[in-house]
């Protein structure tokens, strides 16, 4: 016989649905307009924000710190539920008042005006419901209508990422029933010691049934939630279920540096077309076969030039300096003094392995002197400076 589901809020119906963002549509604007008016209408909000989810027993604790640095974020994260008792809630709370969304947005844009936050910022907790989304929404919105004046001098299209730590309902009820054990384990051995702190118990990670209603909360509130938000902001999905290395590994895979998302638009079009670097070198080596294959179909009679010019005059210098690795080799060829054949000489180099570059210096000798004021005439010399690198030999002198 199977166990009752457990008792879950139900979903919001589409009507209210409607009513929560008319709800966050009423609220949102008067919380705004109390902030600016309370700070003289200039605020300077962070450049980036991270609003970090996750699924209970997904390791936020743990995983904050590193998204942080994977980020340069040097600002502690803001905590939901820390605001909750900071001293104006608990005023209200003490006066028999009700922290509601109203209050909550409110504690949550006077904390993230804090300057130690400018760089950027991870809020963890926010948002877990449909009306917090319409709240994220129209705060993005409110913060590209701040102008240079109130958003300061490097104001730019705010940066929004939602960022959501990941995994199944078994691995949650296992990490969750893992960790009311440790933390049992520990709380015993303190009382028995009398060393140490006694942690908090919740009963939630003692229960494999409460465990269960906790995902399924979540999965119901804010995994939806978040979900509804992919096509407004950068979303970040992080499978969390592996050993930590795995799962920083995700993380660093998920917030790797990328210029259309970071720069502005006007930015990014003026570079977009000079390619990356990686793009380069996955390339590289099939360019390089067509140069050479080119070179030896249509200039044959110069490119076996080049070759024996690198054979008799280069590789023998380059051979001397095999302990270091660096050759530094001054030529006067003539043949070097076509832009085609510096090109074929630095190409065979680095196909055989080598990385080679060629520095054209322009040297005054003297030639002659002039019988009537007895001024030295100098002529111009070309020197071809090769410089090739590579590899050096792994036999090192003894001591």
């Amino acid at each position: 016989m199977s166990e009752p589901a457990p008792a879950t809020a139900p979903r919001a119906t589409p009507a209210a649905a409607d009513l929560e963002i008319k709800d966050a549509q009423l609220i949102f604007p008067a919380v705004w307009a109390d902030l600016l008016e309370r700070h003289g209408g200039e605020v300077r909000f962070p450049n980036e924000f991270i609003w970090l989810g996750g699924a209970p027993g997904a390791g936020k604790g743990t995983n904050t710190p590193f998204i942080a640095s994977a980020r340069d974020i040097t600002a502690p994260p803001v905590v939901i539920s820390n605001l909750l008792t900071a001293p104006h809630a608990v005023a209200l709370k003490n006066a028999g008042q009700m922290v509601g969304d109203r209050e909550v947005i409110a504690l949550l844009l006077e904390e993230l005006l804090d300057p130690r936050y400018r760089d950027g910022v991870i809020v963890d907790g926010f948002p877990r419901t449909k009306v917090q989304v319409e709240f994220l929404k129209l705060f993005y919105h409110a913060l590209l209508g701040l102008g240079p004046a109130t958003a300061g001098p490097a104001a730019r299209k705010p940066m929004f990422r939602i960022a959501l730590l990941f995994v199944t309902e078994e691995v949650s009820i296992e990490r969750q029933l893992k960790r009311g054990r440790v933390i049992r384990e520990h709380n015993r051995q303190v009382r028995e010691s009398g060393v140490g702190e006694l942690l908090e118990e919740r009963v939630t990670d003692l229960d494999p049934d409460l465990c269960r209603k906790r995902y399924k909360a979540f999965k119901d509130t804010t995994f939806d939630a978040l979900q509804s938000l992919r096509k407004i902001f950068h979303f970040h999905f992080i499978d969390a279920e592996g050993d930590l290395a795995e799962v920083q590994r995700n993380i660093l895979r998920e917030f790797a540096y990328q210029s259309s998302l970071e720069l502005s638009p006007e930015v990014y079009g003026l570079i977009q077309d000079i390619p990356v670097a990686t793009q380069l070198a996955r390339h590289a080596r099939q360019e390089l076969v067509g140069r050479l294959e080119g070179y030896a179909r249509d200039c044959p009679e110069l490119f076996r030039q080049v070759v024996r010019l690198i054979e008799s005059k280069l590789m023998p210098i380059v051979h001397a300096h095999a302990m270091s690795g660096h050759a530094q080799i001054n030529s006067e060829e003539a043949l070097l003094d076509d832009p085609v054949v510096l090109r074929m000489v630095i190409d065979v180099f680095s196909e055989r392995g080598y990385h080679a570059t060629v520095d054209i210096h322009r040297v005054d000798v003297p030639d002659r002197v002039d019988p009537a004021t007895w001024v030295i005439i100098c002529r111009k010399k070309k020197v071809f400076r090769v410089e090739v690198r590579y590899p050096p030999s792994e036999i090192r002198r003894g001591h």
